[in-house]
Parts: structure tokens; C-alpha cells; sequence
């Protein structure tokens, strides 16, 4: 992953097992990734269901990632290659600690989650709208509910409300074309036909 641009990620229980059983994992998963990744990255959806997520992010430019992760006392100023491997870090920790505590939990060991994350950068503005459309309709695509405002965890009701958000709900409103607009995208199916995470 690259700085200022932005990306599609997905991620996949690894095996039959869920990874979110309780809406006690729900909440656990969006304050690690609180911690981890809002840090690192612009959020602008997601959504979580029990053997996999969806998130449209981006990440911070070079600037800020230096701000971010630059010691004052250091002489030599941190490069791409470093970044990107902090931002991968940043993502892995959020796995492990979300793994470590769930397996404490549940008395489980070994890895949940797939070890590759699945990603694909979102290269305009129409594929944005696709990929966010897509991420908020991906409970009715799996059969986990019927309406995209029955399902409890994704961004989509954040996007209804005027409540303070930590996701970059005026810029995505902005790229659809307003709220009315936003509303009527998402009242569409989804496009099969792009090429998505799944």
C-alpha cells in the first residue's frame, strides 16, 4: 500500500471458523481498528460481517506518515519502502491483536484471519462510488439480510445521521453527488460485472 492513494481491502476468516461471533466482537474489531489503522489512513466505509470485512480507506499522504512515525531525534528521514512497511505493520497489528484477544476468548489458538489481505487500488471517482455501494450491499449479496439498513455493522446508517463519525462521511457524500444522491446509488443492485474482493 501506497501513500495519498486509495484502496479496497478485504480480509476472510481462514477456514470455517467466524470471526466475529457477538456484537461484543463487533465493537472489540472497530476500536482496534480505531487504534491501528484510523492513524494511517483516511476510512471512508466498511463493513463487518462474520467471516469477513470490507474497507474503502486512504492512506495518508507521505507528510503525514513521517509526522506520524518519525523520530525527532532521528537524522535520517524515513523513505517510501519504510513507510510502506509501517503501513503493512500497522494492518498486522491490527490482526494480531484482534486474534490474540478472540483466542483468549474463545480458547482457540493459531491465526484467524487469511495471511494475505486481499486489496485493490481505487484508481477514479466512479469506481469509489462502485466500491462503496459495493461494501455497503455485500450483507444482502451473502444473504446475511435483505435491506442494506437491517444489517447493524457497516457504515451505511453513519451515512444517514448526524452524528459525530470518525469515517469521511461529507467527502464520500461530496463524491456522490449529496445525500439524495448518495440514497439513490445505494438503492440500485450491485454490479456483478466489476471485478470485485468478493
Amino acid at each position: 500500500m501506497l501513500p495519498g492513494e486509495k484502496y479496497h481491502l478485504f480480509n476472510h476468516a481462514n477456514g470455517r471458523e467466524n470471526i466475529l461471533n457477538k456484537q461484543k466482537n463487533y465493537t472489540f474489531f472497530l476500536q482496534k481498528l480505531a487504534i491501528h489503522i484510523l492513524p494511517v489512513c483516511k476510512l471512508f466505509s466498511y463493513c463487518l460481517m462474520p467471516n469477513h470485512f470490507h474497507l474503502v480507506l486512504e492512506i495518508h499522504n507521505e507528510e503525514e506518515l513521517i509526522l506520524l512515525w518519525q523520530k525527532p531525534e532521528s537524522d535520517s528521514k524515513l523513505n517510501q519502502t519504510d513507510l510502506t512497511h509501517k503501513i503493512s505493520k500497522s494492518f498486522g497489528n491490527l490482526f494480531s491483536s484482534y486474534t490474540q484477544s478472540f483466542n483468549k476468548v474463545y480458547n482457540r489458538k493459531g491465526s484467524l484471519f487469511i495471511p494475505s489481505m486481499k486489496m485493490e487500488q481505487i484508481t477514479d471517482d466512479n469506481y469509489f462510488c462502485k466500491v462503496i455501494h459495493y461494501t455497503h450491499t455485500n450483507p444482502v449479496h451473502h444473504g446475511f439480510t435483505k435491506m442494506i439498513e437491517d444489517w447493524p455493522h457497516s457504515s451505511y446508517k453513519i451515512f444517514l445521521s448526524t452524528s459525530s463519525t470518525k469515517l469521511e462521511r461529507d467527502y464520500v457524500l461530496a463524491m456522490f453527488g449529496g445525500f439524495d444522491a448518495f440514497i439513490k446509488y445505494h438503492q440500485q443492485p450491485i454490479d456483478l460485472k466489476d471485478k470485485f474482493l468478493e
